[in-house]
């Protein structure tokens, strides 16, 4: 029998570099980057209900601000729901548990992931039997991140997002580590994104290429030398602890980086990195040393 409950955990990303390379006529940017999965975790219990109704309740909010009723995990299920034939598999409902834990307002797609999760999860609780490709489908009209999620592997991404290429990282840099701070505040991804100053023309790269950089480059030198974040110097402007973030890796010697829209920032650390030896942070910061998963 299939199980009545599941709980799974879903994961935040980071982008290693994120290049716009072009708008479509209806808004939409076109981008490419790589997007890799780190150990920070939502946690979400599902349990199967059989009167249709779709709730989800919070245990933990760690954001630091309220979650919205509708969020993308609710969204996500609303959405599979309605794909599915009720008058042949039954008034099928879940009811929603969430432990949030990855930071909003950060970059790192912890929405994106809730609601990836969700259809997996979903697919499973309801047998629906979709392929990823079909669950896909649906994901991409939640938001541009949710079919990387999907994917559960690192992937070079093109076109809004719903171009997932995976891809296999060089042992040295799938087993580097990443600090990554996250101020309090934050910039709004729809303002980043629909800001005049934003480059929107950068050449493009090609995913051989990318390859073939990081099987010749020394680790130390991964985000130094390869691309950049064109989102990160309109968010720089709205949201001026991005700043303070990027100086206060750099007061380390280490190269930090924007993921997404910000404003949460990571770099790349050494082995010999000691969390305990690094300058404090003020209060309401968030700071975690994660590894690629």
């Amino acid at each position: 029998m299939p199980p009545n409950t599941i709980t799974r955990q879903a994961p935040a990303k980071l982008n290693l570099f994120l290049h716009i390379n072009g708008r479509r006529a209806d808004g939409y940017h076109l981008l490419q980057s790589v997007f890799v999965r780190i150990n920070w975790f939502d946690t979400l219990h599902f349990e199967l209900t059989t009167d249709g109704r779709i709730t989800r309740t919070d245990t933990i909010n760690q954001t630091g601000k309220p979650l919205p009723d509708i969020d993308l995990a609710v969204r996500a299920a609303m959405a599979l729901q309605a794909k599915i034939d009720l008058t042949l598999r039954g008034n099928l409902g879940v009811k929603i548990t969430l432990e949030k834990r990855i930071p909003s307002e950060a970059g790192m797609g912890g929405g994106s992931s809730d609601a990836a999760t969700t259809l997996l999860a979903l697919n499973d609780l309801w047998q629906t039997g979709l392929s990823v490709e079909q669950l896909a489908a649906i994901g991409v009209t939640l938001g541009a991140d949710v079919p990387f999620f999907l994917y559960q592997q690192h992937a070079w991404v093109q076109g809004i997002g719903e171009q997932i290429t995976p891809i296999r990282l060089p042992a040295a840099l799938a087993k580097s580590r990443f600090l990554v701070v996250k101020p309090p505040s934050g910039a709004s991804t729809p303002a980043v994104f629909s800001s005049p100053d934003l480059e929107r023309s950068t050449k493009t790269a090609t995913i051989e290429g990318f390859a073939a950089w990081t099987e010749t480059t020394a680790l130390q030198q991964h985000l130094e030398l390869f691309g950049r974040n064109d989102l990160q110097p309109v968010a720089l402007k709205m949201c001026p602890d991005i700043a303070k973030a990027l100086a206060w890796f750099d007061s380390q010697g280490l190269f930090g980086r924007m993921t997404g829209s910000g404003s949460a920032v990571f770099a790349q650390v050494p082995d010999s990195y000691d969390l305990n030896a690094a300058p404090s942070l003020p209060a309401g910061w968030l700071l975690k040393l994660c590894s690629l998963i």
